[in-house]
C-alpha cells in the first residue's frame, strides 16, 4: 500500500489515546517497513519477495511461534516493540500476516478484473489495520468489525483513486477490468489512463463507490471512545473531504494528485464536532 496507504489510519497522532501510542506505532512500523520492503529502491521482484519472506519469519518468531528469532535482529526497531505490543494487547497475529499477504501481491503487481478482486485486496491490505485498532479499543463485536471493513476499504479505494497520477506511472493499477471495460477506457498500457470525458466518468463511478462503502461504516466513530473516537472521526472527514476535491477538480485526479492541506483542517475538525453518520451520502458529490 505505498506509505500513502497507512497515512489515512491514525498512527500515533495527538488524539490518540497515550496508553495505546506505542502499540500504534509498533503496528504502523511494521507495516512502513514491509511496505519500503516491497516498493522502494529497484531490486527485482524476486529478491523483494525473499526479503518479504524473511521479514515474515521474524514476525513468526516475534509471536513465538517456530522460526528464527536472528531475523528479528535485522529489523530490532521494528519487532522489539511489536513482540511487546502482541504481548501487552493481546493482538492477532493473522492480521499481520494478513498485511503482508497483500505487500507480496503488491510485488506480484497483478490485474484486477472486477471489484470483488479490489475488495479482497483490501481485506488483506487495510482491514487488518482497522481490526487491529478494534483490538486495541477493546471493541470485539460483529458489526464493529463489518463497520471497520467498510471504513478501511473505503479509505484504500479512497487513496487508490487520489494517487492515479502516481500510481499509473509506476504501474500500479487498480481500476477494476469490468468498470474500464464499461466505460471504454481500457488499454493494453496499464499505466496510463489518458484524461478524457469516458475516464472521468469512470473516476466518478469509482470515487461513488468509495463513498458508499465510507458511508456504511461512517457510525463506527461513535461506538469508539474518548481521543480515539474523536481521532477515527477525523480520519473518515479526511477520507471524505479528498473524495470531494476529486470531486470538485471534476475527477480529473488522472492528471494531478488532490491533497489534503493545512486550511482543510478548520473545516474537518467542524464537522467531526457535529459529527453525524448522516453526512457520509454518496449523493452529496456531484
Amino acid at each position: 500500500m505505498g506509505v500513502g496507504h497507512y497515512e489515512n489510519f491514525p498512527v500515533a497522532s495527538l488524539l490518540c489515546p497515550p496508553r495505546l501510542r506505542t502499540a500504534v506505532r509498533a503496528i504502523y512500523a511494521f507495516a512502513r517497513t514491509a511496505d519500503d520492503i516491497a516498493d522502494e529502491g529497484d531490486a527485482p521482484a524476486e529478491l523483494r519477495l525473499v526479503e518479504l519472506a524473511r521479514y515474515r519469519g521474524a514476525l513468526v518468531a516475534a509471536v513465538g511461534a517456530t522460526g528464527d528469532a536472528a531475523l528479528q535482529m535485522q529489523w530490532p526497531n521494528v519487532f522489539a516493540p511489536l513482540t511487546a505490543a502482541l504481548r501487552e494487547h493481546g493482538l492477532a497475529p493473522r492480521l499481520l500476516h494478513a498485511l503482508l499477504d497483500a505487500f507480496e501481491q503488491d510485488v506480484r503487481n497483478p490485474p484486477y478484473a472486477d471489484r470483488a478482486a479490489v475488495l479482497a485486496y483490501c481485506s488483506r491490505s487495510a482491514n487488518p489495520i482497522g481490526r487491529l485498532l478494534l483490538q486495541l479499543y477493546r471493541i470485539d463485536d460483529e458489526a464493529a468489525r463489518r463497520q471497520s471493513d467498510a471504513v478501511c476499504s473505503a479509505l484504500q479505494l479512497i487513496n487508490f483513486w487520489q494517487d492515479l497520477s502516481i500510481d499509473l506511472p509506476r504501474g500500479r493499477n487498480y481500476i477494476p477490468i469490468l468498470d474500464a471495460r464499461r466505460h471504454a477506457v481500457v488499454s493494453l498500457d496499464r499505466t496510463a489512463l489518458p484524461d478524457t470525458p469516458s475516464a472521468r466518468a469512470l473516476v466518478r463511478e469509482l470515487v461513488h463507490w468509495a463513498a458508499s462503502l465510507l458511508a456504511e461504516g461512517a457510525a463506527l466513530p461513535l461506538r469508539v471512545p474518548g481521543r480515539a473516537g474523536w481521532e477515527l472521526r477525523l480520519v473518515v472527514h479526511g477520507g471524505w473531504r479528498v473524495l470531494e476535491k476529486i470531486a470538485r477538480m471534476d475527477y480529473a485526479s488522472m492528471s494531478r494528485r488532490p491533497r489534503l492541506r493545512a486550511g482543510d483542517l478548520p473545516l474537518l475538525i467542524w464537522r467531526c464536532v457535529r459529527y453525524t453518520n448522516a453526512w457520509f451520502l454518496p449523493g452529496r458529490l456531484p
